[in-house]
């Protein structure tokens, strides 16, 4: 029997009678939904009548005459028993694609419908699957699988993406199923790597044995175990049932089943996600202290482990509301950071984690008012928003009726820093791990045949980072040698010998598989990097003078393009968005500078922001810092008046002004101060002091 959401009673906050929660009872067949229908959702003072926040079915409030249009994505969701039907029948036919309601069940399953846009005529289908690897840990097994099934079933690369897990594009709907199985058999699984639900929980990458980083990546296991389905769906359609699960801790399954407060759907298969599961994408990155290399800002929940001074973990700060996606010209969706709720004991964080997770499953929109997959649904759906209409406060005050406890005041946390934890280090266990840089995550032809012939001859276990790069751990230091030789003939080299300007770019797939994509980002990075090169060769910047780039062929933000220094985000054919305003550390968002910029003109918009950020820029000052402390309004004027770089005439002499390194380095801290070089303070000074004597002058000159 199909089910639906239960019954519901409502529950009085105490803080502010205005708002009202729902609990629930049970589930519900579908011929009872309309009965369900009838019951009062709460009612928002701060939304507009036809807004409907529900788990259920969406009500008619009071105040409105029509009832709201549902999204088609919640009709499919509630009609699938637990994302199943029609996707079960619909691998089964001869056709090359699914249809519509299967199209979208197939995201929970960890895959997307594509064709490749490049073709013209008749469509070429196929599908992209992406697995779920909490913190980016790969086993040695499952490495290997995936790289043979990019060859036997794929296009012959793999994809490493900015949530820590792998994409392979490219397999035909006849084959999902052998892809699909073979996958789980072999210690992986894609279940909940797309969809409404909760993703892959990111976690730093480094396998360092400090007893935070340790933590940190068990949280993330556990969270991540804490919120995967239960009704066995996954398992139903791609193993015939066969259930391939590892053994959960017993605290994950304690929280899980725990329904004290009202968290839970009583003998429901998905006891946290219900019927309905959650209006949209969710996701959820852990950390430690200082380590922001996974964008710790974006997410709707970020965690951070707080240990005392003799560094054992304590408990967790909670970050919440981050996300990156928006629409072109729709002010109502925007990027927005991650804003802290609170403090929590380590024994509590996943009763935490859950009550937010049901404050959004409970609150967040499901209503249609467009109408059609492409509607304010899709856009409004996500916590930021629900967090930005209620404010942090009324936002926590319902989380602590989930929680049931008051969260702490959050504990004061040290300044972030981006780590990319590229090149050779210890893990801390006499082992060491070598991080190598993967322009834009693509793993294929002599890289990937050199980094499967080490990883299977040494039997090293991987991990994939935030930043789209590759970790190989566990190595011997006598292997370290010979490991390097092999990569570095196969163009994966030390960091130190990689332009910085790639070391930190990020790039989305974009064309010609990505069915969102606007304009190119991966096929078309490689070469917009080579021209910021040339401009900054140009303008006199230096080789290690580096700028954060970020490049999405869409405003969605896959690559998390709203926190870098330089933003492009494709606005159409050809053409980007400009963003400026994000910083090395990617704690600040970038802001909107431009639309609508040619792929070939992009040089006349990077030359003035690049020669002004050198020669006006305060000591140290990286470019994003600069662009937010000169303000927009300067820049464009900068911009308009910009003619072009002045070039110096070289030198006719080359003369040695230092004798001896004591004058030169006082010299030296004097330029320091004038944010010079000592070599132009000098020439400033003999300038100035040749220029007194014409004059008849005895000044002193310093």
């Amino acid at each position: 029997m199909t089910t639906s959401f239960g019954s519901a009673t409502s529950t009085v906050i105490p803080n502010d009678p205005k708002i009202r929660m729902q609990s629930f009872t049970g589930l519900k067949s579908l011929h009872s939904i309309a009965l369900a229908r009838n019951h009062r959702v709460f009612t928002l003072p701060f939304s507009a009548p036809s807004v409907i926040r529900a788990v259920s079915t969406p009500v008619k409030p009071e105040t409105s005459t029509t009832e709201p249009k549902r999204s088609k994505v919640e009709i499919f969701k509630e009609q699938s028993n637990f994302i199943r039907y029609p996707l079960n029948e619909e691998i089964l036919t001869d056709t090359p694609n699914i249809n519509e309601a299967a199209t979208q069940l197939i995201k929970f399953h960890g895959s997307y419908q594509q064709y490749n846009r490049d073709e013209r005529g008749t469509r070429s289908y196929s599908f992209m699957l992406r697995t779920k690897n909490p913190g980016g840990k790969v086993p040695n097994q499952l490495y290997l699988t995936m790289d043979d099934l990019a060859d036997q079933f794929g296009i012959g690369t793999l994809r490493l993406t900015t949530r820590q897990t792998f994409q392979l594009h490219g397999v035909l709907k006849k084959n999902l199923k052998t892809v699909m199985s073979t996958i789980i058999k072999n210690m992986g699984s894609t279940l909940g790597a797309c969809g409404d639900l909760n993703r892959n929980v990111l976690a730093p990458a480094a396998p360092l044995m400090t007893k935070e980083c340790l933590f940190a990546q068990e949280t993330a296991d556990n969270i991540a175990a804490l919120l995967t389905p239960q009704s066995g769906f996954y398992y139903d359609v791609w193993v015939d049932g066969e259930r391939f699960m590892t053994s959960e801790p017993p605290e994950v399954v304690k929280a899980r089943n725990d329904n004290s407060h009202k968290t839970n759907f009583p003998d429901s298969p998905e006891p946290i996600y219900g019927a309905q599961f959650l209006p949209r994408k969710f996701k959820i990155a852990v950390t430690v202290p200082t380590d922001n290399s996974v964008d710790i800002l974006t997410n709707d929940i970020g965690v951070v482990v707080v240990s005392d001074d003799n560094g054992e973990p304590q408990g967790f700060n909670i970050y919440v509301g981050g996300g990156m996606g928006r629409t072109h010209r729709m002010e109502a969706t925007f990027p927005r950071l991650g804003e802290p709720l609170g403090y929590v004991p380590k024994e509590d964080i996943l009763y935490a984690i859950k009550a937010i997770v049901a404050t959004q499953r409970d609150h967040g929109r499901r209503d249609d008012p467009l109408g059609g997959l492409k509607s304010l649904k899709l856009l409004l759906s996500r916590m930021k928003y629900l967090i930005s209409s209620w404010g942090i406060e009324k936002f926590k005050t319902v989380v602590e009726q989930y929680y049931g406890k008051k969260f702490e005041p959050f504990r004061e946390l040290p300044e972030w820093e981006f780590k990319s934890y590229l090149g050779w280090h210890e893990q801390g266990d006499g082992a060491l791990f070598c991080g190598l840089h993967v322009d834009n995550g693509r793993v294929g032809g002599k890289m990937k045949k050199t980094l499967r012939e080490v990883i299977e001859k040494y039997n090293l276990n991987v991990r994939i980072t935030p930043n789209q790069n590759i970790i190989l751990c566990d190595i011997r230091s006598a292997w370290r040698r010979p490991i390097t030789t092999v990569l570095a003939q196969a163009g994966l080299l030390h960091p130190k010998f990689v332009d910085p300007l790639n070391l930190t770019a990020m790039a989305c797939p974009a064309f010609p598989l990505c069915p969102l994509a606007i304009t190119e980002a991966e096929r078309g990075i490689p070469d917009i990097l080579k021209r910021v090169r040339s401009v900054f060769e140009k303008v006199g910047l230096k080789y290690n003078d580096s700028v954060v780039i970020r490049i999405t062929g869409c405003p969605n933000g896959c690559a998390r393009p709203y926190m870098a220094e330089l933003g492009l985000v494709g606005d159409g054919p050809n053409s980007y968005q400009i963003w400026l305003g994000g910083t090395p550390n990617q704690t600040q968002l970038a802001r909107s500078f431009m639309d609508k910029v040619k792929v070939q003109d992009l040089e006349n918009v990077f030359e003035p922001l690049f020669y002004y950020w050198k020669q006006k820029r305060q000591p140290k000052e990286s470019f994003g810092d600069f662009t937010a402390r000169i303000g927009f309004e300067k820049l464009k004027e900068l911009e308009d008046k910009w003619e072009g770089v002045v070039q110096t005439p070289p030198a006719r002499y080359n003369l040695k002004l230092f004798a001896d390194k004591e004058t030169y380095e006082a010299m030296d801290e004097l330029a320091k101060l004038q944010n010079k070089s000592a070599h132009q303070l000098a020439i400033e000074v003999i300038r100035n002091f040749v220029a007194s004597q014409q004059n008849g002058k005895s000044e002193r000159v310093i």
